[in-house]
Parts: structure tokens; C-alpha cells; sequence
């Protein structure tokens, strides 16, 4: 019977590995990558914080394609969390991990690469239900959209604890990867298979379901008296979607193939002086996403923009408040005798409206 090493730390298993962390993440070299990362990170959160705000706010994005390009921007919010933790926990700190903490520093990437590309199938679904009815938007209620998020987060979230569950090498460490010294390299071949599968399948559909509403917009167009900029909304819509599907497959395939090659127990593919790389690659994916849905998508744009102008305009408006006496706060008087309330006032402000042109007039 193989004896379990549950109770050791990963330095143990990184010496069998021959995997030197120490050198290869300390000194400038880390601080620049912990630099990069954290830029980015803070970004990832923002921005995806924008994205889901905006559809929360826009009664025009109360639709299931949005709801779900919203649920997307979540799951690129909870890659930002899975490469903070990441960063506290790699270089030579790596070393002093025990089993079930680096588990669950894998397991939240893992978690939120799953989230992303189940993601993008049942936004292609979504896609494919309303584009054979030649429909801006599926006819899904939002109790299914809810269920199918859900299922979503109890896949990837299922995906990522896989390892933890019992594939992994912990009792049989002759079967140990390189890249991830306690997962098994038959794992590894799976879980790399699989995805880049899933990513050539999704592919194909997306081009087959765009070259379908591009032929029959074509075709409605010159038999149609609606508007243009309706007529192309469904194309319009599958272009962010595809471009988003390309830059998650551009970002995530290297790492995808170092794993599959890491699996196949390659010790000559030279896969532990280009991992860091892809997985920053893998990062930018989750800062990517959010400046596409805002340059494909000019109605998620201008809500954007509206929010943070609002944003700072209520701020600067409470500091100028905070200067006037309660009685001004309460009414201001036109010409006229009339009450303007601060509602209103604030409205304008982020209506970009001129007060003082509006209460001379």
C-alpha cells in the first residue's frame, strides 16, 4: 500500500520536482511581477465592477445575453481574488505552503477559468436560441437565466475542487507534474484536453452561428423597413461575443498546452521558463474582457461614463453642500418664486446640465 503524504509541506514535493521557486521568483523579478499583477488586479476589480453595475443600472441590459456578459464580468472579478491570493502565495513562499492551502490557491484559478468558459457556452447557446428566431434576445425568463448562473458557479466550482476530492498524486508521488507538484499528470492531460476542446468547439459554433446572422441579415435587409442600426444589432452583439471568446482563447491556450505538455511528462519542452508568462498572459484575459464590452458596445460605454460622472459630481456636489447653510440645502428660488429641490439639482448635475443657465432662464 502506497504511503499518503497529507501532512507535508510543498517544499517536499518540490524537491522531488526539481522546481527551484526560490531563484526564479525573488528579488527585482518578483517585485516586477507583483507590481504588474497588482495593477492589473486593481483594474480587473473596477472595471468588472463597472461592467455589472451597468446592467444592473440600465433597464436597456435587462436582458438574458447581458445578464449573462454580466455574470462573465464576475467571473473575471473572481479571477482578480484567485491571483491576489495567488501573489501572496507564490515565489518562496510556495515552499512553506501546506497541502489543502496550495489546493485551494489552484483550486480559485482553476474555479474561475471554469466560471469564463462555461460562461461563454451558455452565452452561446443564448446566442444560437435567439439568432434561429432572428431575435435581438432569447426568449429565456430570468428564473432560468438565475438557475443557469447558478449551475454555472456549481460547475466551475465543482471543476476546481476536483484534485482536492482525490485526483491528485499525494499517495502515489511517482505520478506527480512538474508545473503542479501535487496534481497527477493524468489530471493535468484531462483537464488541459478538455478545455481545449471546449475552446475549438465553442470556435466553430460562434463562426457558424455569426456566418448564419450575417447571411440573413443580408437578406431581411432589403425586404425590411426597419433601421439600420436594428437590423445589425444582432451582429453587432455576436461580434462582442466573438472577439471576447478570442481573447480568452488567445490568453488562455499557451498555459493550456504547457499543462498538456507537463502531463505527458515532456522534460525537454523547457515548460518551467514560460510558465509565469502564460499565466500573466492568462491575467490580461480578465483586464481584456471589460475594455471590450465598452469599445463594442457603445450603450454599455455611455452608462459607464454616466456613472462615473455622476459618481464624482456627487462628491464634489456633497463637499460644496457641506460649505452652504441647511436653509440654502433645503430650496433655492428662481425668478419666479419656485421651489428647485435638490433632487432635482442633482439630476441635472449628472444630466451635464447647466444649474446656473437653468435657474436664470
Amino acid at each position: 500500500m502506497n504511503e499518503c503524504y497529507y501532512d507535508r509541506r510543498m517544499d517536499f514535493f518540490y524537491n522531488r520536482t526539481k522546481t527551484d521557486t526560490a531563484e526564479e521568483w525573488s528579488g527585482p523579478q518578483l517585485i516586477g511581477v507583483l507590481c504588474f499583477g497588482t495593477f492589473f488586479c486593481l483594474f480587473i476589480f473596477i472595471s468588472n465592477s463597472l461592467v455589472i453595475a451597468a446592467v444592473v443600472k440600465n433597464k436597456r441590459f435587462h436582458f438574458p445575453f447581458y445578464y449573462l456578459l454580466a455574470n462573465l464580468a464576475a467571473a473575471d472579478f473572481f479571477a482578480g481574488i484567485a491571483y491576489v491570493f495567488l501573489m501572496f502565495n507564490t515565489g518562496p513562499v510556495s515552499r512553506t505552503l501546506t497541502v489543502n492551502r496550495w489546493f485551494l490557491r489552484q483550486g480559485l484559478l482553476d474555479t474561475s477559468l471554469t466560471a469564463s468558459l462555461v460562461n461563454l457556452l451558455v452565452i452561446a447557446v443564448e446566442r444560437h436560441m435567439s439568432i434561429m428566431r432572428m431575435k435581438i434576445h432569447s426568449n429565456l425568463t430570468k428564473k432560468r437565466v438565475t438557475f443557469l448562473i447558478i449551475s454555472i458557479w456549481a460547475i466551475a466550482i465543482f471543476m476546481g475542487a476536483v484534485p482536492t476530492l482525490g485526483w491528485n498524486c499525494l499517495c502515489d508521488i511517482t505520478v506527480c507534474s512538474s508545473l503542479a507538484p501535487i496534481y497527477s499528470r493524468s489530471y493535468l492531460v484531462f483537464w488541459s484536453v478538455l478545455n481545449l476542446v471546449v475552446f475549438f468547439i465553442m470556435v466553430v459554433v460562434y463562426i457558424r452561428i455569426y456566418m448564419y446572422v450575417q447571411r440573413k441579415t443580408n437578406v431581411l435587409s432589403s425586404h425590411t423597413s426597419g433601421s439600420i442600426s436594428r437590423r445589425r444589432t444582432p451582429v453587432k452583439l455576436m461580434k462582442t461575443v466573438m472577439t471576447v471568446l478570442g481573447a480568452f482563447v488567445v490568453c488562455w491556450t499557451p498555459g493550456l498546452v504547457v499543462l498538456l505538455l507537463d502531463g505527458l511528462n515532456c522534460t525537454d519542452c523547457g515548460i518551467q521558463h514560460v510558465k509565469r508568462w502564460f499565466l500573466l498572459l492568462a491575467l490580461l484575459n480578465s483586464v481584456m474582457n471589460p475594455i471590450i464590452y465598452s469599445y463594442k458596445d457603445d450603450e454599455m460605454w455611455a452608462t459607464m461614463k454616466r456613472m462615473i460622472c455622476c459618481s464624482s459630481e456627487d462628491r464634489s456636489q456633497e463637499r460644496r453642500s457641506s460649505r452652504i447653510p441647511s436653509t440654502v440645502l433645503c430650496r433655492s428660488t428662481d425668478i419666479s418664486g419656485h421651489y428647485i429641490e435638490d433632487g432635482i439639482i442633482q439630476g441635472t448635475i449628472c444630466g451635464k446640465g447647466d444649474l446656473g443657465d437653468k435657474g436664470n432662464s
